[in-house]
């Protein structure tokens, strides 16, 4: 089993159970102690979890995904305001791509009446989209339950067929070593693929996102610029010396 695998599935009986033993890590994944130790470690390194006598628990600060009802009773007023701040970034005729996400969902009345095209991997937004008049693209392939985000091979063969003007990501964690992450592999491929098509890129988050790690890197800090309502004063100098931070308030 390559290494990516191994990690994947420990992080996810992590999520499962809160505490994995390592004796029953070297019969799961049948590997050596001596793998699974150095499994352990590196993810540890990565904060993905913490090394107890004997085995590995789920660490506090690791943001676990939520489900879209769940993340959009969250910081509802900063959300909104980031959203009206990207909306304004958005010119006559562009074709932009807004992720799955509900700091991108509180763009869309801000983009009413707007002569622009949006490519979008959510049901939702792609729904919400239409009915504010908005020329849609929905990408196709399977439908994550959790998010409403459309993943697979078929939707990123799709994305990779387009070019756009900007894009307006959504992201679960802004680490400075790590960069940008989320929980789900596959939507971190298409994240990936959607920014690498821009030629501007922008990742909406509020204040909670930064210095949180979850389980797969998208792209590091200077691969997208920040809209975020504020950044923690400590992280400040550090995140603008790699990209550039746009801090919005009222």
């Amino acid at each position: 089993m390559l290494t990516e695998e191994r990690h994947k599935k420990i992080i996810e009986w992590l999520e499962r159970d809160g505490v994995v033993k390592s004796q029953e890590l070297v019969q799961w994944l049948h590997s050596s102690e001596s793998t699974v130790r150095r499994d352990l470690q590196e993810l540890e390194d990565l904060g993905l979890l913490e090394r107890i006598h004997g085995g590995a628990k789920r660490p506090q600060h690791l943001e676990q995904e939520l489900g879209m009802l769940e993340k959009s009773s969250k910081n509802v007023q900063q959300k909104k305001l980031v959203a009206q701040y990207a909306a304004s970034l958005v010119a006559e005729g562009d074709v932009i791509y807004l992720d799955a996400g509900t700091t991108t969902s509180e763009m869309i009345p801000f983009l009413k009446n707007r002569t622009i095209t949006v490519v979008t991997n959510s049901v939702g937004l792609a729904a919400r989209l239409v009915e504010a008049q908005i020329a849609t693209i929905i990408l196709g392939g399977r439908i994550k339950l959790t998010t409403d985000a459309v993943v697979g091979s078929q939707s990123l063969e799709q994305l990779k067929q387009y070019r756009f003007n900007k894009v307006f990501m959504g992201m679960n964690g802004i680490q400075l070593d790590s960069g940008y992450s989320t929980p789900d592999p596959e939507e971190a491929i298409l994240k990936r693929a959607a920014i690498q098509q821009a030629d501007d890129a922008f990742v909406l988050v509020d204040h909670s996102k930064f210095n949180q790690t979850s389980f797969v890197s998208v792209a590091p800090l200077s691969a997208a610029s920040i809209l975020t309502d504020t950044c923690p004063l400590v992280l400040h100098d550090q995140i603008t010396a790699q990209t550039t931070l746009k801090e919005v308030s009222v």
